[in-house]
């Protein structure tokens, strides 16, 4: 296999909420409409953003994450990536150097020059202080540009401009404008299917971009081929449903990919508004958000049903997050609306006005240790004992508990089945 060369940039920012997703999703639009193939990736594991970036690139979007999939598996989904496109993105998460690893860590490894988004809607001289940092702070990471978001007026900009270090260069700036936003909830950005004018949105800030020619490329970057191990097909002629609509929507493609490379056939279903299963051995019941659609799932008498058969019959189910949360006896949202849910897992969980717990996640498993992350508003109460825990990366983070009633294994992690796919195949495994 040969190296291949692509241009790729990563777009980062000193903090979270600086414009990153939208400035991302932009820039796919706009070389998209010059018709170059591109190829968008998102860095940490956030499943809101990959679905902006997937509207806006026409491809779909997969995580590089050196903690939950290592990087080989990183090294491999870039090599796909540049054997085909005529440009790839990288969307960073939190602020460049946050994280261990970090954004910096991805650019450094891979060589791919950073792009910072910085929120100059309340600054002046001193984003050209804030930028210099960002550029020199490490000199293993290679700095392309900053892009002034927010900003107030043409006069603002020219301040803003001339704020900057030599050598550090202006890519672009976006003016404060409601249109160039992305609305926002609990959990992060509002899904995409969620946003009416989401299409309109992006192509706007794109031609915001086109105005001050954009156009230009990076320098090509070296992906290397990498030499993975094809998986044993241990999940070859097994049916898996995964639950898939706005309320089950927190899959990773690569999660996706991980089953049919074992090879399950995959049959997607809503437990919103379908009334059976599709005929299958195994069910994966995702995260999402089923506090937002109480009324709606606990009326689907049908479908609950089915699965409590399912479950009946000893056919394994893996819940994460949201669900496992529809799989408790009853689900409370923010406001005190109660609702039954399937009723498999004994315990009832309330929803939080604030973050209960947040970060990346381990856990050591009879078959293997699998890696992911947990994101949750909601706490739930249980006098089932925990199977397994999980254990946090960060050192004061808090374990998350791993239940097991016969065949259904449930947790608020999120897991990422190619951290360790032999690992994730018990999971179906009938």
């Amino acid at each position: 296999m040969n190296t291949h060369f692509c241009p790729a940039l990563l777009i980062a920012a000193p903090a979270s909420g600086q414009g990153k997703t939208t400035v991302t999703a932009a820039l796919a639009a706009h070389h998209r409409s010059q018709g170059r193939q591109v190829r968008v990736f998102k860095s940490g594991p956030d499943f809101l953003d990959p679905m902006i970036l997937e509207r806006a690139s026409g491809h779909p979007v997969y995580q590089l994450d050196l903690w939950m999939g290592g990087e080989t598996h990183c090294r491999e989904l870039l090599y796909r990536a540049a054997s085909e496109a005529d440009l790839i993105l990288i969307e960073g998460v939190m602020g460049l150097f946050d994280g261990n690893p970090s954004s910096a860590d991805l650019a450094a490894l891979f060589g791919i020059p950073v792009l910072a988004v910085i929120d100059a809607g309340a600054m002046a001289q001193t984003f050209g202080a804030i930028a210099y940092g960002l550029a020199h702070y490490r000199a293993d990471v290679g700095f392309f540009g900053v892009l002034a978001n927010r900003v107030a007026s043409p006069n603002h900009a020219d301040m803003l401009k001339e704020s900057l270090p030599q050598g550090v260069g202006c890519f672009a700036t976006l003016m404060r404008d409601a249109e160039l936003s992305l609305p926002e909830r609990h959990l992060g950005l509002v899904q995409a299917q969620e946003i009416a004018d989401l299409d309109q949105r992006i192509v706007y800030t794109a031609g915001k971009l086109a105005e001050q020619a954009c156009a230009a490329l990076p320098e090509a970057v070296a992906f290397a081929p990498v030499d993975a191990a094809l998986p044993q097909r241990t999940l070859a002629g097994i049916k898996i449903a995964v639950a898939q609509d706005a309320v089950f929507s927190f899959l990773y493609r690569a999660n996706l990919d991980a089953l049919r490379a074992l090879g399950a056939e995959l049959k997607f279903f809503s437990p919103l508004e379908d009334s059976v299963l599709p005929e299958a051995d195994s069910l994966y019941l995702p995260g999402g958000y089923p506090e937002l659609h109480l009324s709606e799932l606990a009326a689907n008498t049908p479908m609950r049903n089915a699965i409590r058969l399912h479950h009946a019959q000893n056919k394994p189910i893996l819940a994460e997050c949201g669900g496992m949360l529809y799989l408790l006896e009853t689900l409370t949202d923010a406001e005190g609306n109660r609702a039954e849910m399937a009723g498999l897992l004994p315990g009832h969980a309330v929803m939080q006005k604030k973050l209960v717990n947040l970060g990346m996640h381990g856990v050591t498993l009879p078959e293997g240790a699998l890696r992911g992350h947990t994101f949750h508003h909601s706490k739930m109460d249980t006098p089932c004992e925990p199977f397994a825990m999980t254990v946090p990366a960060r050192a004061r983070g808090k374990p998350e508990a791993v239940y097991q009633q016969g065949r259904l294994h449930a947790s608020y992690m999120h897991y990422y089945l190619p951290s360790n796919l032999s690992a994730a195949a018990h999971f179906f495994i009938p």
